[in-house]
This record gives structure tokens, C-alpha cells and sequence, in this order.
């Protein structure tokens, strides 16, 4: 024929023939092809009459093959074969070779070269890729040069069962209101085929319940489920496990299948009112419970959870209304009652409360299960107690003038004991509130009375408190505030306001004004300050005019004044009140003589100011005097002390034994100091020199060195050292320096031990010194110390 067409071959005709049959057909066949243009190509034209009256040509292609098509997970031995390539060119000889290109060439396709069929080398997955685009060509084996242009093919796979449907979760958590109508949503479950929904029946799903019926359903096609029960109660069960299958061909027999668990939980819904245990409540409180005292409460319980189990409490009747109130708990649900007013155990000892519970959320679905309400009775009872005494008044004021007389009776305060069985009550000062115990209280009737005068000048108000105490029972007291206010008398004379520097200028004349002055007074009339104002005597040079305003102007007599003659005048004043009874004073101003200018101002007062130099005052001259004694002072002091820097004695005198360590003011060197003794005689006995005066003290009177005889070439350390403290031992002059002479030998113990008084306080009884005596006239000090002290104890 002239033409290349690719062959399939005929073991796959059969299958591929009865899957075409069986299949439904949506749309018609599309062969995919692809043109390539061809040297020297050979058109074949047919004439075909059309309906249009056109004339179709046919043109010859060098390649046309139809799609390949290729089963999904082949499970055979061999490679699965696919298709045969094959060009008009070849004659059959070997001269061509076909070469395959694309999406798995040479692993998951490869071709025979010299044949041109085309085979899988593994099973395929559709659902890893549905098809593959490869390009064929045909090349001359010995130029390696293309007989054909290259052309592209599709190979698809073809679909299977081979995938099950699968949910996304493997449990689901839902819920749905209780008391539910039937069918209503409780949520949608959907799973997925990754098998060709194009194809078959494959991935067509249908949904069914396993687990969870006659509770639930679901819908076959959308997979929703819904409640098949009316009235579900929370209360009765809360919990619902389904279990839901997706099937797939359609649910038939022989299809794949996958479940998932839907956790599904009933919510509440105020489907259930509140509800008292009892019908009857009864409590218990105190008479002396404070108001807002908590004294007990009432739960209702209600079914339902959240805030549909939310009650509120309120009292609807009783006799104990305006005495009691209820405040609802929020977090644990409860009616809290509380005292609304104070309580009296004499007066009622029984109150009863009907109290009532309703939900504060009702659902109006649910007002045929109502009232969501319910009542109960409370019934408290008053418990007596000792009360404290109670006062008639919550406060007391008194009013007393300032000028009674020690003694007086100012007020009485009254209290009562509120109990059924009265107590005798005594009364008392808090003397934190009259620190100056100005005032006193019968304990017996509780009058208030003075017992030191009063001065309202020094305070008005007098804030006191009174304490009544039951006597039979004194702990039960009761506090009250007592306010006493002190009314002013006139009991006291006016005086200046101010201390007046009053001067009068020498060339004053008559009638001139040199000074205004006013006056005050501590007392504090009802119509208010007047004061008037008068010369103690007619004064040839000043007079006073009053002013009628609580003032009065001083005015000069004469004409001229001389300050050289007298500096200074003394004008006594006389201040007197209006108030009964009248009070007066007087006050003296001091008026001083100043030389003054043609203005009127000071320049200079008194003679004082010719003796003084120009430009220092008075205070500046006591100033300088009061350093120059301060310094003297110093001075003197300084010496005083540089004086009494005395050397002390260096052994205390008899009369002034002390048990204490005698200091002798003077401290070793330590054992870098060389200078106390020479180390040389201990290294060398022989090499000792004549006797040195000790260098590490000054003692009080110098005194010829006794020489001593030296020491044999042979002499030992020990011995040597023996020598000499037994010739000090005995020798009277030697006095007991506070010093140590390091010998660089340590001894036996001694036998006297230790002579320290620090150790003294821990022996036990009275100790014998007699054996100081026994030492030589070295110890005849602390044998008359210690010694002489058992005598003074016994006398």
C-alpha cells in the first residue's frame, strides 16, 4: 500500500476488543497522531461527493498509528508488550534502526531497533501516571542519517480496580444538639478513589453505616450523616461511636472498600429545670453577726451543664425579707444568704424564707418541659449571745465654758446591756484620748467630770472616748465617742500684734505721726474684737489717738527732740477689751531719737552711732569679739592637754590594787628585735660580754651592772640558761618589766601554772596563794595581792 503503520499485535486485539464492548462510550475515538512533512510525498486523491458539494482529497502520511493503549499492573513475566513500529522504507534487511525517545525511554520502554516493537520493562500505575509521550524515528544503520522525520505517539494506561477508597481522617469528632429532630446533619464524610473516575465504575463510591444504627444514618452518595432517633437525651447518653464504609463500583459486589469512626457527642440543651434536694432548709446564725455575714446557702441542681445549668436565687416570700438577703454564687452555682440587717436574739428568734431557683438561660423549643423554676423553704434560726453593752447615743457632745471650777460635772453618758439577763455596766476613760487627763468618768453612772482646768486658748475641742464594760463579763465592752467643746470666757487682756521699732526724728514737730499700732487677744467674742486704747499717764512728748477701728496712731507733743540728751523714750500704752469682764494691759513702746533728713528718713539713732566706725555695725563688732574667745579658748585647751601627758607609774601603788593585769606601758619587739638581749650568748657562752643595760625599755633609775662570772669552755645551753635565771631570780634590783626574753628553749611545766585572773572565774571554790611567798621577793607583790584577799573575804 505505500504506507508505514504501526502494528499492534494480535495476542491484545481480544482483550482490548471485549473492554471496548464492555465499556460505555461518552465520546468517539480520537486517534492521536502526529504530521510530519515527507520528501517526494505521494498524494492519493479520491473523489467523495459530499452534502456541501466539496471534494475531499486523502494525502498519504509516512507515519500514522493509532494511540496505544496498555493495561495498568501487569503481573506476567515476560516484558509486557505494547506495539510495533514500522516504516514503508524498510526492506526487511537490517539496513534501518528504529530509536524511541520521551518519557521512559530505554527503562520503562524500550524498542528492538531492527523490529520495532515496543515493550514494558515493569508494572505500570495509573494512578502514579496516566500516559506517556514518546518520539520514534527511523535511521539509516550505515549513515546514521533519518529516513523518516521524527514522529511523537501517546502510549495511555488503562485504568483498573486496584485502589480501595480512603477518608482523609481516620476518626472524626462531631456533635449534634440533644433532643434533635430526626434527620438532622451531623456532619459529612467523604473519601476519595484514586482509581480513573472517567473509567468504569472504579472510583464511584457509595457510603454506608456499619456501626451506629438506629441512631444514625448516612447518605449513600454524599456521605452525610444524620440522626435517625427523635428526642436523643444527653442525660441518658452522651457518647456515640458510628462507623461508616465507602465502597466503590458503585457498591457492587466485588468492589473495593474503606471505613472511617465518626466520634459523635449529644450537646446539651436546656431540656431540664433546676430542682431543690429538700423542701426544707434549716440554718443557724448568731445574734452578733455582723451584717453581710454569710450564713449559709442553698444549691439546686440542674441536669443540663454549661450555662443552661445557670440558676439565679431570689427570695419571693417569707417574714424574713427585710432581715436576710441571697447572692447567687456564679462559679459554684449556689445561693449564698446573708444577714441584711443586725439581728436581736429578744426581739425574734425565728425566721422563715421561701426561696426560689430559676435557670436564667430557657430555651423556648423546650417551654412545654417547664417551669424551669423551684422553691424551698429556709428556716433560720437566732442563736443568743452575750452582747456588749450598747449606748443610747452613737456619739456625745458637751459644751462647758472654759472657767469652771476642777470637779464639775460636764456631761453623762448611758449605756444598757441588750441581753435578756442584764449586767451591771462600768464605765471608763481610753486615756490614749486624754494623754493629759484633763477628765474623769464615774465607773458607776458614767457622769463626766473635770479634774483640771480648762483653758479653751489651748485647745477648743477635747475628742475623748468612753469604754462601757459588762461587769460580769468584762471582756464585752463597747466603745463611744465623746466630743467636748470649750465656750470662751474673757480671761485674757489684749496686747501689740507686733513688737514695734518706734523712732522719732529730732526735728519732728507737733502732732506729727510716728508710729500706728494695733492689738490682739486669745479670746474670741460672740460679737467679734474691740479694743481701745489709752496713755497710762498725760506724757509731755506723745500722745495716743484711737482710731475706733482696733487701731490707734502715736503722736509727737512737742517740736524737736535731741538725741544727746536722751536717745530713747518709754511710752506705756494702755489695751483694754469690750468683753465682760474687761480685760486690759499695757503695753510700752520704746520710741528711739534719730537724726533723720528734710524727708523724714532715718540716717542714725542715738549717740551710739558717733562712736562706732563708718560702715561696721554692733552684731559685726560682737561677731569678731566672740571668734577672737573661741580662739583663746583653743589655745588654753591645747596647752591644758599637752600638760597632763604625764608618764604613768610603772607598778600601781598599794592602795590601788585592782584585779586586773598591771600594764607597764611597754610591749617586746618581737623576734626581729635584737636589741633586748644578745642572741650571740646563747651560740657562744664564753664569748659573753660584760652585763648590758637592757635597750628595750628606759627603767626609772639606772644602776651599776653586776658582773658575772663566765661561763667554762664546755658549758651546755641548758645549763647555762639555768645559771642565769637563778641568778635573776635572786637578784632584788632586777624590777619585772613587762618584757620577754626569748632563750629559744622551752622548759618543764611550770609548777605555779598559770597566775592569769582571766582563768579565775572557771575554778571551782577559793584558792591557796600561801606558795607565792615561797618564790623569792619577785612574787612578794601578787602574795600580798592574792594572798591578803582571803581575810577581806572573811571580814
Amino acid at each position: 500500500m505505500g504506507e508505514r503503520i504501526a502494528q499492534i499485535p494480535l495476542s491484545l486485539w481480544s482483550p482490548l476488543v471485549l473492554l471496548w464492548i464492555c465499556l460505555p462510550h461518552f465520546c468517539s475515538p480520537e486517534i492521536m497522531f502526529r504530521r510530519t512533512p515527507v520528501p517526494q510525498q505521494r498524494i492519493l486523491g479520491t473523489r467523495v461527493p459530499r452534502s456541501d458539494g466539496k471534494i475531499l482529497h486523502r494525502q498519504k502520511r509516512g507515519w500514522m498509528w493509532n494511540q496505544f493503549f496498555l493495561l495498568e499492573e501487569y503481573t506476567g513475566s515476560d516484558y509486557q508488550y505494547v506495539g510495533k513500529l514500522h516504516s514503508d522504507q524498510d526492506k526487511g534487511d537490517g539496513s534501518l534502526k528504529y530509536i524511541l525517545s520521551g518519557d521512559g525511554a530505554g527503562t520503562l520502554f524500550i524498542i528492538d531497533e531492527k523490529t520495532g516493537d515496543i515493550h514494558a520493562t515493569r508494572r505500570i500505575d495509573r494512578e502514579e501516571k496516566a500516559f506517556y509521550t514518546l518520539r520514534a524515528q527511523a535511521i539509516n544503520r550505515r549513515t546514521l542519517r533519518p529516513v523518516e522525520p521524527e514522529s511523537e505517539f501517546v502510549i495511555k494506561i488503562h485504568d483498573i480496580n486496584d485502589n480501595e477508597p480512603t477518608f482523609p481522617e481516620e476518626i472524626y469528632t462531631a456533635s449534634v444538639p440533644e433532643m434533635s429532630v430526626v434527620g438532622t446533619s451531623v456532619v459529612q464524610v467523604t473519601a476519595t478513589d484514586a482509581d480513573d473516575p472517567s473509567y468504569g465504575n472504579s472510583a464511584r463510591v457509595i457510603y454506608s453505616i456499619l456501626q451506629g444504627q438506629p441512631y444514625f444514618s448516612v447518605e449513600p452518595e454524599t456521605g452525610i450523616i444524620r440522626t435517625a432517633l427523635p428526642n436523643m437525651n444527653r442525660e441518658n447518653r452522651e457518647q456515640y461511636q458510628v462507623v461508616i464504609q465507602a465502597k466503590d463500583m458503585g457498591g457492587q459486589m466485588g468492589g473495593l472498600s474503606g471505613t472511617t469512626t465518626v466520634n459523635i457527642t449529644l450537646t446539651d440543651v436546656n431540656d431540664n429545670p433546676p430542682r431543690f434536694p429538700q423542701n426544707t432548709i434549716h440554718l443557724r446564725v448568731l445574734e452578733s453577726s455582723p451584717v453581710g455575714t454569710a450564713i449559709g446557702s442553698v444549691k439546686a441542681t440542674d441536669a443540663d451543664t454549661g450555662k443552661n445549668a445557670e440558676v439565679e436565687y431570689r427570695i419571693i416570700d417569707g417574714d424574713g425579707t427585710d432581715m436576710f438577703d441571697i447572692i447567687t454564687e456564679k462559679d459554684t452555682q449556689e445561693g449564698i444568704i446573708t444577714v441584711k440587717k443586725p439581728l436581736d436574739y429578744e426581739s425574734r428568734r425565728l425566721y422563715t424564707l421561701k426561696v426560689e431557683a430559676e435557670n436564667t438561660h430557657v430555651d423556648p423549643r423546650f417551654y412545654y418541659l417547664g417551669p424551669f423554676k423551684d422553691t424551698t423553704i429556709v428556716k433560720i434560726s437566732i442563736e443568743d449571745v452575750d452582747e456588749p453593752p450598747v449606748f443610747s447615743r452613737s456619739s456625745y457632745l458637751f459644751e462647758v465654758h472654759e472657767d469652771i471650777e476642777v470637779g464639775t460635772i460636764i456631761g453623762t453618758v448611758m449605756a444598757r446591756d441588750p441581753d435578756s439577763i442584764s449586767s451591771p455596766i462600768r464605765f471608763s476613760l481610753d486615756r490614749h484620748t486624754d494623754l493629759d487627763r484633763i477628765f474623769n468618768i464615774h465607773s458607776g453612772n458614767g457622769s463626766l467630770y473635770t479634774s483640771k482646768p480648762l483653758d479653751r486658748e489651748l485647745s477648743q475641742w477635747h475628742n475623748l472616748t468612753v469604754i462601757a464594760a459588762e461587769i460580769n463579763n468584762p471582756k464585752e465592752t463597747t466603745r463611744v465617742a465623746v466630743f467636748v467643746r470649750i465656750l470662751d470666757v474673757n480671761d485674757n487682756a489684749p496686747q501689740f500684734a507686733v513688737f514695734y521699732d518706734t523712732f522719732v526724728c529730732e526735728n519732728a514737730r507737733p502732732g506729727q505721726l510716728i508710729q500706728t499700732i494695733s492689738a490682739i487677744d486669745k479670746d474670741d467674742p460672740l460679737g467679734g474684737q474691740k479694743f481701745f486704747f489709752s496713755l497710762a499717764a498725760v506724757n509731755p512728748n506723745f500722745t495716743v489717738q484711737d482710731n475706733e477701728d482696733n487701731t490707734a496712731r502715736i503722736l509727737t507733743r512737742k517740736n524737736g527732740f535731741n538725741r544727746h540728751e536722751i536717745s530713747t523714750y518709754l511710752l506705756p500704752v494702755v489695751i483694754s477689751d469690750n468683753d465682760y469682764p474687761i480685760q486690759s494691759s499695757t503695753g510700752t513702746l520704746t520710741i528711739r531719737v534719730c537724726a533723720c533728713d528734710s524727708q523724714g528718713n532715718m540716717q542714725s539713732c542715738s549717740a551710739e552711732a558717733l562712736l562706732l566706725p563708718a560702715g561696721l555695725s554692733t552684731g559685726a563688732l560682737i561677731a569678731i569679739l566672740l571668734c577672737i574667745i573661741i580662739l583663746l579658748v583653743i589655745v588654753v585647751l591645747f596647752a591644758a592637754l599637752k600638760r597632763q601627758r604625764k608618764k604613768e607609774p610603772l607598778i600601781l601603788s598599794k592602795e590601788d590594787i585592782r584585779d586586773n593585769i598591771v600594764s607597764y606601758n611597754d610591749e617586746g619587739g618581737g623576734e626581729e628585735d635584737t636589741q633586748a638581749f644578745d642572741i650571740g650568748t646563747l651560740r657562744n657562752p664564753a664569748a659573753m660580754e660584760e652585763k648590758k643595760l637592757r635597750r628595750d625599755i628606759i627603767p626609772e633609775t639606772l644602776f651599776i651592772p653586776r658582773r658575772t662570772p663566765p661561763a667554762p669552755e664546755n658549758t651546755d645551753v641548758r645549763d647555762f640558761i639555768n645559771e642565769r635565771l637563778k641568778e635573776h631570780d635572786l637578784d632584788p634590783t632586777a624590777p619585772p618589766y613587762d618584757s620577754l626574753a626569748t632563750y629559744a628553749y622551752e622548759g618543764n611545766d611550770s609548777v605555779a601554772e598559770s597566775l592569769s585572773s582571766l582563768e579565775s572565774g572557771t575554778t571551782e571554790g577559793d584558792q591557796n596563794y600561801d606558795y607565792l611567798r615561797e618564790w623569792g621577793p619577785r612574787f612578794n607583790k601578787l602574795a600580798e595581792m592574792y594572798g591578803g584577799g582571803e581575810s577581806d573575804r572573811d571580814s
